[in-house]
Protein backbone atom coordinates (compact mmCIF):
# COMPACT_ATOMS: atom_id res chain seq x y z
CA UNK A 1 0.00 0.00 0.00
CA UNK A 2 1.53 3.35 -1.16
CA UNK A 3 0.62 6.57 -0.61
CA UNK A 4 1.71 9.85 -1.56
CA UNK A 5 1.40 13.21 0.81
CA UNK A 6 2.38 16.39 -0.79
CA UNK A 7 2.69 20.19 0.68
CA UNK A 8 -0.40 21.92 -0.31
CA UNK A 9 0.20 25.90 0.41
CA UNK A 10 -3.46 27.31 1.69
CA UNK A 11 -4.98 30.00 -1.09
CA UNK A 12 -5.74 33.12 1.08
CA UNK A 13 -8.23 35.21 -1.27
CA UNK A 14 -7.01 38.51 1.06
CA UNK A 15 -3.62 38.73 -0.60
CA UNK A 16 -5.25 37.37 -4.32
CA UNK A 17 -7.22 40.52 -4.31
CA UNK A 18 -6.22 43.61 -6.61
CA UNK A 19 -7.62 46.52 -6.69
CA UNK A 20 -6.76 48.77 -9.79
CA UNK A 21 -7.95 52.36 -10.29
CA UNK A 22 -8.64 52.97 -13.85
CA UNK A 23 -8.98 56.17 -16.14
CA UNK A 24 -12.21 56.43 -18.10
CA UNK A 25 -11.50 57.80 -21.81
CA UNK A 26 -14.16 60.60 -22.74
CA UNK A 27 -15.56 58.23 -25.94
CA UNK A 28 -17.43 55.47 -25.61
CA UNK A 29 -14.56 52.38 -26.16
CA UNK A 30 -14.80 48.10 -25.71
CA UNK A 31 -12.90 47.51 -22.50
CA UNK A 32 -9.73 45.34 -22.33
CA UNK A 33 -9.58 42.02 -20.53
CA UNK A 34 -6.87 42.69 -17.79
CA UNK A 35 -4.28 40.87 -18.42
CA UNK A 36 -2.72 37.36 -17.16
CA UNK A 37 -0.13 39.27 -14.65
CA UNK A 38 -3.13 41.06 -13.01
CA UNK A 39 -5.11 38.28 -12.67
CA UNK A 40 -4.37 36.05 -9.04
CA UNK A 41 -2.89 32.28 -9.82
CA UNK A 42 -4.88 29.84 -8.71
CA UNK A 43 -3.60 27.24 -6.05
CA UNK A 44 -3.70 23.45 -6.78
CA UNK A 45 -5.19 21.90 -3.92
CA UNK A 46 -4.15 18.54 -2.34
CA UNK A 47 -6.57 15.82 -1.06
CA UNK A 48 -5.31 13.12 1.02
CA UNK A 49 -8.00 10.00 1.27
CA UNK A 50 -7.39 7.18 4.24
CA UNK A 51 -8.44 3.86 3.88
CA UNK A 52 -11.24 2.19 5.23
CA UNK A 53 -8.29 -0.25 7.19
CA UNK A 54 -6.37 3.22 8.24
CA UNK A 55 -9.65 4.85 9.57
CA UNK A 56 -10.98 1.71 11.73
CA UNK A 57 -6.83 0.90 13.49
CA UNK A 58 -7.36 4.93 14.26
CA UNK A 59 -11.01 4.59 16.13
CA UNK A 60 -9.74 1.40 17.72
CA UNK A 61 -6.69 2.89 19.44
CA UNK A 62 -8.59 6.10 20.44
CA UNK A 63 -11.57 4.08 22.07
CA UNK A 64 -11.94 4.00 26.02
CA UNK A 65 -11.27 1.23 28.02
CA UNK A 66 -15.35 1.29 28.64
CA UNK A 67 -16.10 1.28 25.07
CA UNK A 68 -13.33 -1.81 24.52
CA UNK A 69 -15.40 -3.47 27.31
CA UNK A 70 -19.00 -2.94 25.66
CA UNK A 71 -17.60 -3.95 22.54
CA UNK A 72 -16.11 -6.94 24.36
CA UNK A 73 -19.49 -8.11 26.16
CA UNK A 74 -21.38 -7.45 22.25
CA UNK A 75 -19.08 -9.92 21.00
CA UNK A 76 -16.33 -7.85 19.34
CA UNK A 77 -13.19 -10.62 19.03
CA UNK A 78 -10.83 -7.70 18.78
CA UNK A 79 -11.71 -6.18 21.83
CA UNK A 80 -11.81 -9.38 23.15
CA UNK A 81 -8.16 -10.47 22.65
CA UNK A 82 -7.39 -6.15 23.78
CA UNK A 83 -9.12 -6.87 26.86
CA UNK A 84 -7.31 -10.55 27.76
CA UNK A 85 -4.23 -8.64 26.99
CA UNK A 86 -4.82 -5.70 29.50
CA UNK A 87 -5.57 -8.29 31.98
CA UNK A 88 -2.45 -10.09 31.33
CA UNK A 89 -0.54 -7.38 31.95
CA UNK A 90 -2.08 -6.09 35.20
CA UNK A 91 -1.46 -9.02 36.70
CA UNK A 92 2.19 -9.64 35.45
CA UNK A 93 2.99 -5.82 36.35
Amino acid sequence: MAAAITHAIPNNPTTATQTQAVAKPATSTPKAAPSKSTLPSSTPQDTVQISNAAQTALQEASETSSQTAREAQRGDRQAQNLLARETATKKLG
